[in-house]
């Protein structure tokens, strides 16, 4: 069984979509110690302009102070298989949506912004889902699980405008630091519940 995996899309994939992978990569191996073999979180652009590009300064100075690593990053462009690939896709913002959206329609129900899977996380009731367990095939099935539950509890309701992650690219660490924050506040929850 594959790892369960979660691609994180934004613009160029050297800020707001390489922390959010890496972030999230670090809260799963908070939980999980063979993380790797379980989730599987990766990044890419919708635009190619940083192919191959190591990660924004700002942003590795972010997840290098949150005990992650920019180790080893490169930049990519956005492709249909990437999308195909993933069980869980999330965008920094509701016009990414539309992108991931517009290229794979049968990818909507799986993506989200990534403040509205953070907030409609708060609704998925742990009981409901398949036991947690440290096995790629039971950590798979529970993340379907989440994934479909956030979804239902979506309905036919739109992102917030607050849903969005601002691009901090060319801004201060200050706003890095903000992003990093917001992209926290949904990797983190996640994780836990995830593998609790």
């Amino acid at each position: 069984m594959a790892p369960f995996t979660v691609l994180h899309v934004c613009m160029g994939n050297i800020c707001r979509s390489p922390m959010a992978e890496r972030l999230l990569a670090r809260a799963v191996r908070d939980r999980a110690p063979q993380a790797g073999e379980l989730v599987r979180s990766v990044s890419a652009g919708t635009g190619g302009w940083h192919e191959g590009e190591e990660m924004n300064p700002p942003a590795a100075r972010q997840v290098r102070g949150r005990s992650g690593t920019p180790d080893g990053f490169a930049a990519r462009k956005l492709r249909g298989d990437f999308l195909d690939e993933a069980d869980l896709i999330l965008t920094a913002t509701a016009d990414q949506y539309d992108y991931v959206v517009a290229l794979r329609p049968d990818a909507a129900e799986r993506t989200f912004v990534l403040g509205e899977f953070g907030r409609l996380l708060a609704s998925v009731d742990p009981a409901t889902l398949p036991p947690a367990e440290e096995k790629p095939d039971s950590v798979h099935a529970r993340g379907v699980a989440i994934v479909e539950a956030a979804h239902a509890a979506r309905g036919s309701e739109a992102a917030l405008p607050g849903d969005d992650l601002d691009d901090p690219w060319g801004r201060g660490d200050q706003t890095f630091q903000r992003v990093g924050d917001e992209i926290e506040d949904t990797t983190v929850p996640f994780a836990i519940l995830l593998l609790p």
